[in-house]
């Protein structure tokens, strides 16, 4: 009986999204070796498996890590195991529990070896949802007083709500600062366009440190003139209206991905969640476009 041929995996195309990955692994390991690259995985294997097993934690325990309990059981701190996989051993810190009866699917008790595990949806939530107080703290952080130029534009999604399945748009503010650099500064996920929802929308920029846009670009937002006379008084030189977001593309081909990996999320939620990773792996642009956008030469 022949030998059957072991598949040989194929690497998906190379996108705008891998090329900031990989970038973003060179810097933060300083890899120059095959070594390093196994190191790196097997460091950022270890990290999402301890983080895993801290939302199990959570979900054994009853409630999360910083909050107040009545419960007998509590953390205990965490534990090193030395686990072997397909990129070599290393240590992971395993979550401890003062009764000792905590076992974890990820990486269950006296399981040495890690090729594979399966997760639930519910519990890919509950490690996203460790997303949300980084998300509003972006949300919510201080902006630049002045952007020479500001791009809004609008992405729409399938969400479901209460068990009806609903067109929702992602409205994203991409300012250029000072410097020239592209900044997101703002996703926000609604459904009605008015003057009086946009006017909350600039004014949440204004409350955060934002006080003068030179320009706005977009492409005829419902609302949107009526709303930049009350929030920004731009002079006559600079009120002219340019319907273009040639600068939000980039931005935008990464979020419309999502669309083609997932056709419907599970709420907008779970939405904002996807929208602020992809942003995250989106922003390490190409120093020379960012130049070109400008018009710096």
């Amino acid at each position: 009986m022949a030998n059957r041929k072991k598949e040989v995996y194929k690497p998906k195309p190379m996108t705008e999204g891998k090329r900031n990955i990989i970038q973003g692994l060179l810097q933060e390991y300083d890899i120059e070796t095959a070594d390093d690259i196994q190191d790196a995985l097997k460091d950022l294997l270890s990290g999402t498996l301890k983080e895993m097993m801290e939302t199990e934690m959570d979900d054994h325990l009853g409630y999360e890590k910083y909050e107040r309990s009545d419960e007998k059981n509590y953390r205990n701190g965490t534990k090193s195991k030395r686990v072997r996989s397909k990129y070599g051993e290393f240590e992971v810190d395993v979550p401890q529990d003062r009764h000792s009866s905590f076992d974890p699917k990820v990486l269950p008790k006296r399981q040495k070896d890690i090729y594979g595990f399966e997760v639930s949806e519910g519990m890919v939530s509950d490690i996203t949802d460790k997303l949300l107080p980084q998300i509003e703290e972006w949300q919510n952080r201080p902006l630049a007083s002045v952007y020479p130029i500001v791009f809004i534009d609008a992405v729409h999604f399938s969400v479901r709500d209460d068990g009806v399945i609903r067109k929702l748009a992602a409205y994203v503010v991409l300012g250029i600062n000072e410097d020239g650099k592209k900044e997101v500064l703002t996703i926000v996920i609604g459904e009605n366009e008015s003057s009086k929802y946009w006017l909350s929308v600039l004014n949440s920029l204004k409350n955060r440190g934002m006080q003068d846009i030179l320009i706005l670009c977009s492409n005829g937002l419902t609302g949107m003139k009526d709303a930049i006379s009350p929030i920004f008084k731009f002079s006559k030189d600079v009120r002219t209206a340019f319907y273009t977001t040639n600068a939000i593309e980039s931005f935008n081909a990464s979020y419309r991905r999502l669309n083609r990996q997932r056709s419907v999320f599970t709420s907008s939620q779970a939405l904002l969640k996807a929208l602020y990773l992809a942003t995250n792996v989106t922003k390490k642009l190409d120093h020379n476009k960012e130049h070109r956008i400008c018009g710096i030469s």
